[in-house]
């Protein structure tokens, strides 16, 4: 879709539209393309059992009180 910057102003419901219809609107200054409006990306809801964290400790090499010690342990051991 095209709009001019009076448009913007006069027919924003249309222009929302537009937009949710997925459609881009291409924004028109004295005739010449000043930007370009495009629709928002949709979130879709992920299964927290695809992630790739899920699952990381499942068969921990050391106990959880071990590798708490070792992630407070300082950078440097002197």
């Amino acid at each position: 879709m095209k709009a001019s910057i009076v448009d913007l102003r006069y027919k924003t419901n249309e222009i929302l539209k537009a937009l949710d219809r997925n459609e881009s609107v291409e924004i028109l200054y004295h005739g010449k393309t000043k930007g370009v409006i495009k629709p928002a990306l949709k979130k879709t809801a992920a299964n927290i059992k695809e992630h790739p964290f899920f699952g990381m400790h499942r068969n921990p090499d050391q106990s959880v009180a071990d590798e708490v010690e070792s992630l407070r342990k300082p950078r440097y051991d002197l």
